[in-house]
């Protein structure tokens, strides 16, 4: 989600719907291109309706993009999915927050 009309850099815009992402208690990952969030339909979309909102207060173009992957009965596929395709592989790969935190030891 970001304004249309606030020109190239949008973060400051960003940075209020990541505080509040981060605030709902749900599980996220921020990465360079956008956000994911795991949890209950309900809870998610309480949270995207707040971003919007928080957002449109001083923005009057806004333009978001959702993806919903549902699976029965699963959670914590956040980090079960990178897992997977780990094991797969037989080595680990750069995931979000992987490569700076290996610079920074």
């Amino acid at each position: 989600m970001s304004p249309l009309n606030k020109g190239d850099s949008v973060s400051q815009y960003v940075a209020r719907s990541i505080d509040i992402i981060d605030r709902s208690g749900l599980d996220y990952r921020l990465h360079a291109m956008g956000t994911i969030i795991e949890g209950d339909i309900d809870q998610v979309l309480a949270v995207l309706k707040a971003c919007l909102e928080a957002m449109a207060a001083d923005c009057d173009r806004i333009t978001c993009s959702a993806k919903l992957d549902y699976r029965a009965g699963q959670t914590g596929r956040l980090q079960s999915k990178v897992d997977s395709v780990e094991q797969k592989l037989g080595r680990k790969v750069k995931t979000l927050g992987s490569a700076s935190s290996e610079h920074d030891s």
